[in-house]
């Protein structure tokens, strides 16, 4: 399988994980009915951008040198910090009842959270510096990107409309970059280790 093979599925997983993601949020606004299969929505969002954060991150990385790897690393722990929060959101706690879940989110997983959550922000930060950096990925995608993810991250000190906004900006980077990927899969432009 190419390189371009690979970006290409990696830009089409970025689509349906974005396109997930906006569902996801839907649901928490309310304008989607929460049942089983929209609460089975945001896991696998999650794990899916974990696959085209590695093709955002291959395509430049010459370009955004040690700062694009520190970016991507950090970038890429939060992501799988909160992949473990959205399964255990949606597969455990929502089966938990109030008073089972307030321990467990106030009491031993309210350290974990936090730290997955500013693991989570540092890396969108210098990722999106980096990238930014290198000229590779649009620029105006990274605004969205880094601006609403950096929003998301904050679900716990935001109002819930600045979060449920910042994943909607956030999918919209995501989704810009994962169509951009798409073209940038020409070998003249592609990147090779």
């Amino acid at each position: 399988m190419t390189e371009s093979i690979l970006y290409r599925l990696a830009a089409i997983v970025g689509l349906v994980g974005g396109g997930l993601t906006v569902l996801a949020a839907g649901r928490r606004a309310g304008l989607i009915p929460e049942n089983a299969l929209t609460h089975a929505l945001a896991p696998p969002a999650t794990a899916l951008l974990l696959f085209t954060l590695t093709a955002f991150y291959l395509v430049q990385r010459r370009a955004a040198g040690r700062l694009g790897l520190a970016g991507f690393v950090l970038n890429h722990l939060g992501l799988s910090g909160l992949f473990a929060i959205e399964f255990l959101t949606h597969a455990v706690l929502q089966y938990q009842d109030a008073a089972g879940r307030e321990r467990i989110l106030t009491g031993p997983g309210r350290p974990y959270f936090l730290v997955v959550a500013l693991v989570f922000l540092a890396g969108v930060l210098v990722f999106g510096l980096a990238s930014w950096r290198a000229g590779v990925l649009p620029r105006g995608a990274l605004v969205l990107y880094v601006g609403g993810l950096s929003a998301a991250a904050l679900r716990t000190s935001v109002p819930e409309a600045v979060y449920l906004g910042g994943l909607l900006i956030g999918s919209a980077g995501v989704l810009w970059l994962s169509a951009a990927l798409m073209r940038l899969t020409a070998p003249s432009v592609v990147s090779t280790a």
